[in-house]
């Protein structure tokens, strides 16, 4: 297969047909990307009658709880079954009351990822009609809810009793949290400042169908950033709606959106006045070991935080919401910070509160696939750089459409080739290399492998179409190819296609 998109680390089968490097590559292989999680059905136990005592006699004690169902979604604690059938008895039963049940299980939810692939962080809840997984998700979050109320009230009253009892006294700390200082530097001071400007996106198309992401604000007009495959389903003619952390929540519409780079810009309508936008930092200087801190909607709860630090720089990958769409290219940003479906689209910030990149992809480690289950975090978020980030959101609130560098060449996505081989036919029997285009300018030909771009070493197509995506049409780069054995070196001056 073939692209004149750049890169991914997961490239599509090998069989797949060459796509022109120009043009938006198909979504990878099923067994190479991860899709967005769903949640497995949660199982409840039927409640037991209990038994009557003989006539003239006192009703005998119910039977021992049964044990708890697994939750659909790791509950901790699972679910407590049903008192079982009563026993009929005219005398006392010693045995009575029976000792309480253990906590059920935890629930083992489905898995939502291709094999080792590459997943989305995006949430995506089934459609209104009918009890879809937006169904299972308000109750698994409504069961997580009352059993931590319950184990909280619990927990006052043993405290409550030991105190009665034993005569015991607590200490008080001298000043209370909205006391402490939280310096500008720390994660709360961060937070404090940045959370405001987040927002937590509704997209749902004209069929009911949608999810929820995350987004920030761009400038004081009222432009949000965010990812493409967060809004794809209001596109055309969907609702779309913003929510702020205090609650106030606008009608938006889609300025512009990218499915190569995986960047959307909403408008919020009647925007207020008080907008602040979040400062934008520079993501060719993030090292590797910088603390990170994400915020997003994860599994739909809005504003939350995690922290982490950077991985890795430059990774590429290759990500797909697993409906057939073509694919999404970066050259990532990794960082271990918890991202979840429902983080996509919302800030990954350094130490100080700059907007380093955008969250938009997982590494999961489930075997289901899209829709069938909800997969979490397991260390391996990815981000979109910020620079290239601004640079598209720029040209897509001017023109309303995506503007790609390009090379003007087809190239393999095979991961055999030991570098981006440039392919003996086109997408579409298109020419291979386009005449006239900046490859056949440079004098590239079929069968020439580039294994290096710059100083960034060229492993596969994919990773060729993501370090191409970072630069600006107009750039020249120095491409590193091997010919007849021998390899050489040759400048680029990249070309540009508008759309995707």
């Amino acid at each position: 297969m073939s692209t004149e998109n750049e890169g991914n680390a997961v490239p599509p089968a090998p069989s797949a047909p060459p796509v022109p490097v120009d043009a938006p590559a198909a979504a990878p292989a099923p067994q190479e990307q991860a899709g967005r999680a769903g949640h497995g059905p949660q199982d409840q136990a039927a409640q037991g009658p209990y038994g009557q005592g003989a006539a003239g006699e006192p009703a005998g004690p119910g039977g021992p709880t049964g044990p708890g169902d697994a939750g659909g979604h790791g509950t901790p604690g699972g679910y407590a079954g049903p008192a079982g059938p009563g026993v009929t008895s005219s005398a006392p039963d010693p045995s009575w009351p029976p000792p309480p049940p253990p906590a059920g299980p935890y629930g083992d939810g489905g898995s939502g990822s291709g094999p080792g692939g590459w997943g989305s962080s995006y949430q995506q809840p089934a459609p209104k009609s009918g009890r879809g997984r937006g169904g299972l998700i308000a109750g698994i979050l409504v069961a997580a809810l009352v059993a931590g109320g319950v184990g909280g009230g619990l927990g006052y009253t043993l405290a409550k009793d030991n105190d009665e009892n034993t005569g015991s006294t607590t200490v008080s700390a001298s000043t209370n949290g909205g006391d402490v200082k939280r310096d500008p530097g720390t994660v709360a001071g961060v937070t404090a400042k940045a959370l405001p400007s987040t927002v937590t996106i509704q997209a749902e198309s004209d069929s009911g169908e949608g999810g929820t992401g995350t987004g920030f604000v761009f400038d004081k007009q009222g432009h949000i950033v965010t990812n493409n495959h967060v809004v794809a389903d209001a596109v055309d003619g969907g609702k779309l709606s913003a929510t702020f952390p205090d609650g106030k929540k606008y009608d938006a519409e889609v300025i512009g959106n990218a499915q190569g780079y995986d960047v959307a810009v909403i408008k919020l309508k009647n925007a207020p006045s008080d907008l602040r936008p979040l400062t934008l930092g520079d993501s060719d200087k993030v090292a590797v070991g910088d603390a990170t801190i994400a915020i997003g909607a994860p599994f739909g709860l809005s504003d939350t935080v995690t922290t982490g630090i950077i991985s890795a720089k430059n990774r590429p990958v290759a990500s797909s919401d697993g409906s057939g769409s073509q694919a999404s290219y970066m050259s990532a940003l990794q960082t271990d910070a918890s991202i979840n479906p429902g983080n996509s689209g919302g800030p990954l910030l350094d130490a100080r509160g700059n907007v380093i990149g955008i969250n938009s992809a997982i590494q999961s480690t489930g075997n289901g696939g899209f829709g069938t289950g909800q997969s979490g975090s397991i260390g391996l978020g990815f981000a979109i750089p910020i620079n290239q980030a601004k640079y598209v959101a720029q040209e897509l609130i001017k023109n309303g459409k995506p503007v790609y560098a390009k090379i003007g060449a087809s190239v393999s996505l095979d991961e055999s080739s030991g570098g981006a081989q440039i392919t003996d036919e086109g997408a579409g029997n298109s020419a291979p290399v386009e005449p006239g285009g900046p490859a056949a300018k440079a004098g590239l030909k079929p069968g020439d492998v580039i294994t290096k771009l710059d100083d960034r070493v060229i492993d596969s197509g994919p990773t060729l179409i993501g370090e191409i995506w970072t630069h600006k049409p107009g750039d020249t780069v120095t491409l590193t190819y091997e010919r007849d054995g021998k390899e050489r070196t040759v400048e680029v001056t990249l070309g540009s296609r508008v759309g995707d």
